[in-house]
């Protein structure tokens, strides 16, 4: 069988070229999160007021806010993943096998 390999684009997202954000952006690198940092903070210094916020998420989720309820389920059960299932028409399994490879950057053949 033979493997093909998934070379990575110039680092720059999307499929035209020069989209995405350009290389070295660190808008949301771990290092560069100020308002996620900013809130835990916040959540710290003031435990009382984040366990109100917390009793109002909740409130709402019991009145139907799908919003709210959805939110509750994301911080405890993590968000849910997509998948996709491959088949045929008939709904038989697919004769067609894919295999991914990753490869680093730096082993990829730049010819």
């Amino acid at each position: 069988m033979e493997e093909e390999k998934i070379e990575q684009s110039s680092g720059h997202g999307g499929k035209r070229e020069g989209a995405g954000a350009p290389e070295g952006n660190k808008n949301s690198s771990k290092n560069n999160r100020m308002w996620g940092e900013t809130i835990k903070r916040k959540a710290i210094q003031n435990p009382e007021k984040m366990g109100r916020i917390v009793d109002k998420l909740f409130d709402k989720a019991e009145e139907g806010d799908l919003a709210a309820m959805r939110e509750i389920g994301d911080r405890i059960d993590g968000k849910a993943v997509a998948t996709t299932e491959l088949g045929t028409i008939d709904g038989q399994e697919s004769p067609i096998n894919v295999t991914l490879k990753f490869i680093k950057p730096e082993d990829v053949d730049r010819d």
